[in-house]
C-alpha cells in the first residue's frame, strides 16, 4: 500500500515539474536549448553555390549581349548546267547540250557584333576578304540587311560593316589590358556557319600569343600577335564574334582556332580594336604607318653564318616611299629603330612598326657595307 502511494506521489511530482518547465516557471526555455545537428559537407555547399552563380552569370550575359551578335553571310553566284544529257525523244540527235544557269547562293561564313545603333558592325577582315562578293548581315531575330560599305583594317584582322538600320543594340567594350589567365569568358557566334547564337564558355588559357588566322571559306591567312588564347569552343563561323567577360563586356574578337589542338581558340584583344576604331572615327578610314621597304628577317643563325648582324635585310626600297626619301638602300640591314633591336625573337620589323603612327619620326640604325649608318625617316600613310 505504501509503495503504491509513493508511485502516485512520484507521478504527481513529474507532472508538476513538466508544467513548470513548459510554462517557464523554472527559468527554462525550450527555444534556447541547443540540439545536435547533422553535420553538412561545406565543400558540397560551396560547389552548389558556385554552379548556381556561374549559370546565372552565363544566362544574364547571353540575354544581354546576344541581340547584339549577328551572322555574316556571303552572296555568291554559282553556274549550273551546261552539260550533255541523253535525249530519248529524238533518235537522230541522242545527245543534247543543256543550257547554263546562274543561281544566287547565300552562305553563312562568320559572325560580328553591333557597335552603334545606326548599323556599324565589327567582324574579322578575313571573313569579308573577298572584295568582289556582296555580304548580308542577319540579326538574332532573323532580319536581313545588305552590307552597304566595308572598311578593312590593313594592319589588324578587323573590318567594319555598315548597314542601313536604326535602333540596334550596341555592345559594351571592356578593357583587355586587365585580363588574367584563368579568367572566366563566354563566346557567342554562328558555329560552323550553321548554328546561330551558339554560346560556349571557358577561361583565358593564355595571353600574348602569336598565331596565323585565316578563314576556311576564304582561304586567306594572316599573322596576328599578342592575341588571347581561350579554351571556350571557337569553331569555324565564330570568327568575328565577341569574347565576353562575366559582366557582358566584349574583351576580344574571336579570330581563329588551333587546327592541331583541341579546345584552343584565339581572340584579338578589344583594346586593339578600340585603337583602330578611334582612328577610324577621326578619319573615316583605316590607315597605317608606311615605311616603304620589302625585307627579309636575318635570324641569329643566318647572321652567324654570313657574318652580318641580325635585323631586317632590305630586298627592295619602294619608289617614292619615305624610306627612299630618307636614303635607305637595297642590301641595307636595319638593326635598330629608335634604339629597339630588330630580331625575329621580338617580332621583327612588323612588330616595331605596329606601335608607330603616321607622321612619326624614326631613327634607323643601318648596317651598310660593314659600317653603321644612322638615318632619320618620317613615316608616311598607307591605306591599302
Amino acid at each position: 500500500m505504501k509503495n503504491k502511494s509513493n508511485i502516485i506521489l512520484l507521478a504527481i511530482l513529474i507532472v508538476l515539474v513538466s508544467i513548470g518547465i513548459s510554462s517557464g516557471l523554472l527559468g527554462l526555455n525550450w527555444s534556447k536549448i541547443q540540439f545536435p545537428q547533422i553535420p553538412q559537407n561545406p565543400q558540397t555547399s560551396r560547389e552548389t553555390i558556385k554552379i548556381i552563380s556561374e549559370e546565372s552569370v552565363v544566362i544574364d550575359v547571353v540575354d544581354k549581349v546576344s541581340p547584339s551578335v549577328v551572322t555574316v553571310s556571303i552572296n555568291t553566284t554559282q553556274i549550273t548546267g551546261g552539260g550533255i544529257e541523253i535525249n530519248p525523244y529524238d533518235p537522230f540527235s541522242i545527245f543534247r547540250q543543256t543550257p547554263q544557269q546562274q543561281q544566287n547562293v547565300q552562305e553563312n561564313i562568320g559572325s560580328g557584333f553591333i557597335i552603334s545603333s545606326d548599323g556599324m558592325i565589327v567582324t574579322n577582315k578575313h571573313v569579308v576578304s573577298d572584295t568582289e562578293s556582296k555580304y548580308t548581315v542577319i540579326t538574332k531575330d532573323d532580319k536581313k540587311y545588305d552590307v552597304q560599305k566595308i572598311y578593312r583594317d590593313p594592319v589588324n584582322d578587323l573590318a567594319i560593316l555598315k548597314i542601313s538600320a536604326s535602333g540596334l543594340k550596341p555592345v559594351v567594350m571592356g578593357d583587355s589590358s586587365k585580363l588574367k589567365v584563368g579568367q572566366f569568358v563566354i563566346a557567342i557566334g554562328t558555329a560552323l556557319g550553321e548554328f546561330k547564337n551558339t554560346v560556349t564558355t571557358g577561361v583565358i588559357s593564355g595571353l600574348g600569343r602569336g598565331i596565323s588566322a585565316g578563314s576556311p571559306y576564304e582561304g586567306s591567312v594572316e599573322q596576328l600577335d599578342n592575341v588571347i588564347q581561350t579554351d571556350a569552343a571557337i569553331n569555324p563561323g565564330n570568327s568575328g564574334g565577341p569574347l565576353l567577360n562575366s559582366s557582358g563586356q566584349v574583351i576580344g574578337v574571336d579570330a581563329a582556332i588551333a587546327q592541331a589542338g583541341q579546345n584552343i581558340g584565339f581572340a584579338i584583344p578589344i583594346n586593339v580594336i578600340k585603337d583602330s576604331l578611334n582612328n577610324f572615327n577621326k578619319t573615316g578610314q583605316f590607315s597605317r604607318p608606311y615605311l616603304g621597304v620589302r625585307y627579309k628577317i636575318i635570324t641569329r643563325d643566318l647572321a652567324l653564318m654570313n657574318e652580318v648582324p641580325e635585323g631586317a635585310y632590305i630586298q627592295e626600297v619602294i619608289a617614292g616611299s619615305p624610306a627612299e626619301k630618307a636614303g635607305v638602300q637595297n642590301n641595307d640591314i636595319i638593326t635598330k629603330i629608335d634604339g629597339q633591336k630588330i630580331t625575329d625573337q621580338n617580332g621583327g620589323l612588323a612588330k616595331v612598326m605596329s606601335s608607330k603612327k603616321v607622321g612619326d619620326k624614326l631613327e634607323l640604325e643601318i648596317w651598310r657595307n660593314g659600317k653603321i649608318v644612322k638615318i632619320s625617316v618620317n613615316l608616311g600613310e598607307s591605306s591599302s
